[in-house]
């Protein structure tokens, strides 16, 4: 499939790795619908981030996952779905189960539906590397067993198999990339790379929650050339795929790293409101991506330190979108 031939629809496009990918997509070429949540503010959030010259192919509609007349508007006339759009934060999940639940699992029956009956011709789905839970070997393959150790990676789990169960029922040519733990500029201070780098520019101690968690981190840019690919490749249809590293780090000496590269000295701190329930906690992801590599032809470009240190720089740019003080959830 050639994208720059094709009309895109990327929901969840204000967002984090949604602007990302839209950015991609615009550059590229290609013609992209932007499908973002409505606020009475009417701002697209990130996609301002876009250079202007590439805003001529961006259509932006706002709309609902939750409403199916609104999703249907937004995938009618596209030929490929990016579908990023979900509640993401797992702190909030646990405060809002049901709107979790609605938009994650229900949202994502609504872009099935609409993309079947209008016959896209490809619909790339965002899992996340938190339907395996705790890992109970690793790396961790396609094929290791699925934990809902919180609402939000159950309401994942659940709409995964309805991308799935889409592709065996229908036909609907369904890809499900699973990312580990993306990172980089934009990303909201609700995710700890931000939290941590956020605090380290501003405060003599960073207050974390679970500092021995390890984590398999992907630099934005390499996240969303595996979106691409999978948009792209014919062997990656109806499979389900790791984004990750290949490598882990503790909280804890992720942390310490980040101070290191910002030539900043603080205290870590364990602040209890931030530690999440014992049995919910994923202490370990670690990738497998070798189906990546084969299906793909992935492969991440970005090291952890350069993709850090273009964080850091990024977030020190943009001060006035953290507030390093305050637990965001």
């Amino acid at each position: 499939m050639n994208l720059p031939q094709k009309k895109a629809l990327v929901t969840g496009a204000a967002g984090f790795v949604g602007s990302h990918l839209v950015e991609r997509l615009l550059g590229a070429g290609a013609s992209v619908r932007a499908f973002i949540r409505y606020t009475s503010v009417h701002r697209p959030s990130h996609l301002e981030a876009i250079p202007r010259q590439l805003r001529d192919g961006l259509e932006i509609m706002a709309g609902d996952l939750r409403d199916l007349a609104a999703v249907r508007q937004a995938v009618e006339g596209c030929e490929v779905v990016f579908h990023l759009g979900a509640l993401v934060g797992i702190p909030y999940s646990y405060l809002h189960p049901l709107e979790v639940v609605e938009t994650n699992t229900l949202g994502t029956l609504h872009v099935l539906l609409a993309a079947r009956d209008y016959q896209v011709e490809r619909v790339v789905h965002t899992s996340t590397s938190e339907v395996y839970g705790t890992a109970e070997r690793v790396p961790i393959s396609e094929d290791h067993s699925l934990r809902g150790q919180s609402p939000y990676s159950a309401s994942k789990i659940g709409a995964e198999k309805m991308a799935e169960s889409f592709h065996a029922a229908y036909g609907l040519p369904v890809v499900i990339l699973r990312p580990f733990n993306a990172y980089g500029p934009r990303q909201s201070a609700r995710a700890v790379i931000p939290t941590i780098v956020s605090q380290a520019l501003t405060a003599s101690t960073v207050r974390l929650g679970n500092l021995e968690a390890t984590r398999d981190f992907t630099f934005v840019e390499d996240t969303v050339s595996a979106f691409v690919r999978a948009g792209e490749a014919q062997e990656a249809v109806g499979r389900i795929i790791n984004v990750g590293s290949e490598s882990e780090i503790s909280i804890r000496d992720l942390a310490n790293k980040i101070l290191s590269l910002a030539g900043r000295a603080a205290v870590l701190e364990v602040e209890q409101v931030r530690e999440r329930p014992t049995k919910s906690e994923v202490r370990r992801l670690l990738s497998d991506s070798s189906l990546a590599h084969s299906l793909l032809g992935w492969r991440p470009q970005w090291t952890l330190d350069t993709g850090l240190q273009a964080t850091i720089e990024w977030i020190a740019s943009h001060p006035e979108a953290y507030d390093a003080g305050r637990y965001e959830i």
